[in-house]
């Protein structure tokens, strides 16, 4: 009698251990218990921007983009210096990046004479209207990145706060570098 017990104990056993572990994994998926293996640090936009009308003129390659307000606080300070930064931390792969400017007719002066100062950046003017066109719902209070194709795909926070600044300039670091070491183009 014990061992059919046994027998009966080991099957119940056997399927509880392959059982549980499929249902705990779809409660997990279901639930949105973790982030779906994205690994980017920046926030993925959905649906990208297609920003050709504005990056036109613009070489192929991978871009920082940043439109310059109206008054350059230390948020826009500290975006134009962390855009400078990055593209000097990529070392030999920055050949495929690019800082890109944006100025409206409102931009802030003195920030464009601090950027005219910095090495290996583009300014590029551009209508107000094409701007609100191009990005349209989203804000341009933030630093983005795009692709070869002029796509902006990805976009990470302004901040007046220096150190989250810096923080979020890691977070750029590494996003560019996984993307060009992904990419062939540009």
């Amino acid at each position: 009698m014990a061992i059919k017990n046994t027998g009966k104990l080991s099957f119940i056993l056997l399927i509880v251990v392959f059982v549980v572990p499929v249902i705990m994994a779809k409660i997990a998926l279901d639930n949105d218990w973790f982030n779906k293996a994205s690994t980017n640090r920046g926030e993925l936009l959905d649906p990208i921007i297609e920003a050709q009308s504005m990056l036109q003129d613009a070489d192929k390659k991978w871009h920082f983009l940043y439109v310059i307000p109206v008054n350059c606080d230390q948020a826009c300070n500290n975006a134009i210096y962390s855009i400078n930064q990055v593209k000097q931390a990529i070392g030999r792969e920055s050949d495929r990046v690019n800082a890109i400017f944006i100025a409206t007719s409102e931009s802030d002066q003195s920030a464009l004479a601090k950027i005219a100062e910095i090495s290996a950046t583009q300014v590029l003017q551009q209508p107000k209207e094409n701007v609100n066109k191009v990005f349209q719902d989203e804000s341009v209070n933030a630093i983005f990145i795009a692709d070869t194709l002029n796509n902006i795909v990805l976009k990470y926070p302004n901040t007046p706060d220096e150190q989250q600044a810096i923080m979020d300039s890691r977070d750029m670091l590494a996003d560019i570098k996984k993307l060009l070491k992904l990419s062939r183009i540009g």
